[in-house]
């Protein structure tokens, strides 16, 4: 069960970081996408705008209104001097392919690099052309002084078809591997166009990001590795104490259940035989039938105090309580034929379960008389200090091992034979005790030595 817990742990915990980075990566993506679609749109409207605007008896392009207006050009023919043929790539003029500035002072018409100002200039090759209808097709002529690419002659007359079948606005052909923005002005119709490798720098991106994703799944799964076991020792604890739990109980309830069975046995083989004459096995199914009962209520008991029910909390005198409870074993310790002596401060009060806090300290009392050596000491001492009080409940006699101790709070443990034989009890004892001690927010510790002998300690808040 264990296993399949941690597996579906980790496979929560991976899946769970898988669909993190996939929707963090993928938003990421598609912002690539969108900024190089809008460097790209920008590019086509500008160099459209530019086009616009230089192309003899144009119209001048108001940015303010995002229209054209008719007037004289500003800028010059795109065949002038100086103009940029996107075919070689150079400047024409006199210039030549030096890019020597023409006569008259016409400057290369082509996006410029370096210097001031230059933030936000997209230099996306863009090849802009004129539309000229003929009866069943449309031809492009390639506004050469202001375009910085042109279109492959062989898919060329392919984009003039489709051009002619489109409305004005952008789009793309995937086939043709072109994006366009086409405008009309007036009688003029222009198209812009670049290439859709322009808009792939989210490929190479995406390609990183999923190795990096990789990596850190890689990364999380050996995390969530560690994680599961740390998360799950709890789980594991509870589910081998309630196994050990199992095992004890039914180890406890075999014996009685036994011998009531032998008992049983037996009297159905004489069923002529009177009661009085079988009377020690009925008084012997008797006592371990009130075993078997007590087991179960302490085992109730326990599973009470665990889950913190049916607690009644209420302000309490702690002092009264456990002198009271010392009165009541003095007979008990004369019987034993020890002394039982007790040091108890007055007036400390504590807001809790009387009946669980009686419990507690009863359980506390009986098991250091148990175990007292004949003739030995019991000694109850009850003191506050800083809020919190300490009830220390100490015996002579026979001190518990050091590898006993970490234990003796579990239920059903028991120690060695000299501290057990004869004494009875389940083993549950001690446990009820401490789970009472946390529930009242306070704990019991011990501590065994030869010269000292053995000491249990209970501290709890105070009012």
């Amino acid at each position: 069960m264990l296993r399949k817990l941690r597996i579906k742990f980790i496979a929560i915990v991976m899946a769970s970081v898988a669909v993190v980075l996939a929707l963090v990566f993928t938003g990421i993506c598609v912002s690539e996408y969108q900024r190089a679609m809008s460097s790209v749109d920008v590019a086509m409207m500008n160099a459209l705008n530019r086009a616009a605007e230089g192309w003899s008896g144009g119209p001048d392009f108001d940015a303010s209104q995002g229209s054209f207006s008719s007037g004289s050009s500003s800028s010059a023919s795109s065949e002038g001097p100086g103009a940029f043929d996107g075919r070689d790539g150079h400047p024409k003029g006199d210039g030549g392919p030096d890019g020597a500035q023409a006569a008259g002072g016409s400057q290369f018409q082509g996006p410029r690099i370096g210097g001031e100002g230059r933030e936000g200039r997209d230099l996306v090759p863009v090849a802009v052309y004129q539309v000229t209808k003929t009866s069943e097709t449309a031809e492009l002529d390639l506004v050469s002084g202001f375009a910085t690419a042109e279109i492959d002659e062989n898919v060329l007359s392919t984009a003039s078809t489709r051009v002619l079948a489109v409305s004005d606005g952008t789009g793309t052909f995937d086939d043709l591997g072109l994006h366009y923005q086409k405008r009309t002005v007036e009688t003029t119709t222009y198209v812009a166009f670049a290439d859709t490798t322009s808009t792939a720098s989210w490929q190479p991106l995406a390609l990183t990001l999923a190795i990096a994703a990789l990596v850190v799944l890689a990364v999380f799964f050996l995390i969530s590795l560690k994680l599961s076991q740390w998360a799950l020792r709890p789980v594991e604890e509870a589910w081998t104490a309630q196994r050990q739990f199992v095992a004890d109980a039914s180890h406890e309830l075999k014996t009685p259940l036994t011998v009531v069975l032998a008992n049983t046995s037996i009297l159905l083989k004489h069923p002529e035989s009177s009661i009085a004459s079988q009377s020690q096995w009925i008084e012997s199914t008797q006592i371990e039938a009130e075993n078997m009962q007590g087991l179960v209520n302490e085992m109730l008991e326990l599973a009470q105090v665990e889950s913190r029910s049916s607690i009644q909390h209420e302000q309490l005198d702690y002092s009264d309580l456990v002198d009271g409870l010392v009165l009541q074993f003095e007979s008990v310790a004369f019987e034993r034929g020890c002394t039982l002596e007790s040091d108890i401060a007055e007036n400390l009060r504590v807001n809790g379960d009387s009946q669980r806090l009686r419990k507690m300290v009863s359980t506390l009392i009986e098991n250091a008389l148990k175990y007292v050596d004949d003739g030995g000491e019991v000694t109850v001492s009850l003191s506050s200090a800083g809020g919190v009080s300490t009830l220390a409940i100490r015996n002579t006699g026979s001190t518990i091992a050091s590898e006993d101790l970490p234990h003796i709070f579990d239920r059903f443990y028991r120690t060695d034979k000299a501290r057990t034989s004869g004494t009875g009890g389940y083993g549950l004892g001690l446990a009820i005790a401490r789970e009472i001690a946390r529930e009242h927010e306070g704990d019991i510790t011990c501590a065994s030595s030869t010269s000292t002998g053995t000491t249990f300690t209970v501290t709890l808040p105070i009012e």
